[in-house]
């Protein structure tokens, strides 16, 4: 899993500031590696496998699943007054 997420080696752009983040991350990349990715040893992917599903996902299906979610109000950008 580290050689296919860059969040996981140090000094990139790519970590997560934050742990929340980190593991929505993480979550997407294990449905993506189980219900899209087709692995070459079994040539279906380990979702199929396993018979939780009959198809290949594509992300589009993938991404659908996850809840909408509204932009937070963000405070104001001028410099603080001492």
């Amino acid at each position: 899993m580290r050689m296919s997420m860059r969040r996981f080696t140090r000094l990139t752009n790519g970590f997560s500031k934050k742990v929340e983040n980190h593991g929505h991350a993480v979550a997407l990349y294990f449905a993506y590696y189980n219900f899209c990715r087709v692995h070459q040893s079994i040539r279906v992917t380990p979702a199929m496998e396993a018979g939780l599903t009959d198809h290949v996902w594509s992300a589009e299906e993938l991404i659908a699943l996850l809840p909408e979610q509204r932009a937070k109000k963000r405070g104001s950008y001028r410099p603080r007054q001492k």
